[in-house]
């Protein structure tokens, strides 16, 4: 336990004495002034750096010194050329003009059962349209003698009224 505590102080004296290291190489290039303590001057630097990232943009500040910080206002961009360009783009050329869709879609997954069934459904097709044929002359010949008894009766009936 004795040895991972030492050891544990051991890291957090070399991290100070690299972070030392750091600060030096940083504040290298500027001189210390008289008396001034080294967190004074860090907190002078960081300020400075704040105030070189300041940019006004909505803000239209009184002072002259934050008036240069003032970002100039925008021109629009002109828009015209952009359209023009993702027009011409959402126009591709045709590649094949004659392009049958029947090739392109899918088949159905019963289309060959339809094309076995076919032959047997055109003769069927025929037996059912002479079946029909002949149901239509059956009451024909049916309305005929009907028509016929009617005619019948109507003269009959006019021979008697005489």
């Amino acid at each position: 336990m004795a040895t991972v505590v030492g050891s544990l102080e051991e890291q957090a004296l070399k991290r100070k004495e690299r972070l030392k290291a750091i600060r030096n190489k940083q504040f290298q290039g500027r001189e210390p002034e008289d008396g001034e303590p080294e967190s004074k001057r860090a907190l002078e630097e960081a300020e400075e750096e704040k105030h070189r990232e300041l940019k006004l943009r909505n803000y239209t500040p009184e002072d002259e010194e934050l008036r240069q910080r003032q970002v100039p206002k925008a021109k629009p961009a002109s828009v015209e050329e952009k359209v023009k360009e993702q027009l011409e783009a959402a126009n591709p050329e045709p590649v094949i003009e004659e392009v049958d869709l029947a090739n392109l879609a899918p088949r159905k997954p019963d289309w060959d059962l339809k094309r076995d069934v076919a032959k047997k459904l055109e003769k069927l097709e025929k037996r059912t349209q002479r079946a029909i044929a002949e149901l239509i002359r059956e009451r024909l010949k049916g309305s005929e003698e009907q028509l016929a008894a009617a005619v019948g009766a109507v003269r009959e009936g006019e021979g008697d009224s005489d």
